[in-house]
């Protein structure tokens, strides 16, 4: 385990300033990980934190190093695409904050076992929950087809189609079991990466890891459960860290902000709901260089934060569909 990763959770100052936890604040860090979101709001203020997460080991992290907190420290266990549910009938239900580091967690690449990272020779795995599909069964499976467009819709990689064949020609000679199977296979049907340049198979595992995960289906009922339950005022602050994942908080916010592209530039847009958000800013945060040069994962991350107004939501149909842009 890398423990320094441990204690430098992404753009942490600019997630407690947008926050501002305050005495008696309800706040829920929605993807608990290693808690250094929850950690640094319990140490602000008098507050009480609810932390969610899929993944075993780490509620199995919350439960040993989260006793210190006593009552003012709850974990819950599940998807945070279930926050409406898992917080239904607790003091969570009507939160004054929420706030999404997405993404995988330090400690999962770090675990070779877990087989989300190329770095480290593990089994094929990816999955957040341990459990449903691996990354093992998707690749030695799917037609190659579908999984390159799994690739190139999830890791927006061009060369998708040549990598899905190679894989294909490969798994007729055995089951591809290990990430470092995978891994020289994409790098085989690729250039060599120049120097500085990201490793070949980063957008391969990036996007197979959120297609095991349905990090992107699940991101979208997220956002919209936490519209309905953030009280007035509270605040819903997310840390992205792809493009993807980055346009769809965007084009949420934006929706809900009552943001829109105009019919006439000479006629204003005018929204067809009260907004529910209020955005702070409106252009996304990023971390500071400083940081950046202390924390590599920091360096493609993007903060969006809105603040709950008091107008009641009205779900737009087919809202997941709108967020993915396929309206």
């Amino acid at each position: 385990m890398n423990m320094g990763a441990l204690h430098h959770p992404v753009m942490l100052p600019q997630i407690i300033s947008a926050l501002a936890p305050r005495d008696g604040d309800h706040i829920i860090d929605a993807t608990f990980g290693n808690g250094g979101y929850s950690r640094e709001i319990l140490n602000q203020a008098d507050c009480c934190v609810a932390g969610i997460d899929r993944d075993p080991d780490a509620i199995s992290r919350a439960q040993t190093q989260m006793q210190n907190f006593g009552e003012k420290f709850t974990i819950l266990e599940g998807s945070f695409a279930e926050i409406e549910q898992l917080t239904a009938n607790t003091q969570f239900n009507r939160p004054d904050g929420i706030v999404f580091d997405l993404g995988v967690c330090s400690t999962q690449l770090d675990e070779a076992e877990r087989g989300f990272s190329f770095k480290s020779d593990g089994p094929l795995d990816m999955r957040m929950s341990k459990a449903g599909e691996s990354a093992a069964d998707i690749v030695n499976s799917m037609p190659a087809k579908e999984l390159a467009d799994i690739i190139f819709t999830y890791g927006d990689e061009r060369a998708s189609r040549r990598i899905a064949r190679a894989i294909s020609a490969k798994r007729e000679e055995a089951p591809l079991l290990r990430t470092s199977e995978l891994a020289q296979i994409v790098r085989s049907a690729l250039p060599r990466a120049k120097k500085g340049q990201s490793d070949p198979a980063t957008r391969t595992f990036q996007a197979l890891r959120i297609y095991v995960n349905n990090e992107i289906g699940e991101l979208c009922d997220a956002l919209l459960a936490s519209e309905r339950i953030l009280q007035e005022g509270g605040i819903l602050a997310v840390v992205s860290f792809h493009s993807l994942e980055d346009r769809i908080i965007k084009r949420f916010f934006s929706q809900r902000a009552g943001y829109a592209a105009q019919p006439s530039r000479h006629q204003p847009f005018q929204p067809d709901t009260e907004p529910t958000f209020r955005l702070l800013p409106r252009k996304p945060i990023l971390p500071e260089i400083s940081e950046i040069e202390t924390n590599p994962r920091a360096r493609s991350a993007k903060l969006r934060v809105g603040i709950r107004t008091s107008a009641p939501v009205q779900e737009a149909r087919d809202a997941r569909a709108i967020m993915m842009g396929r309206d």
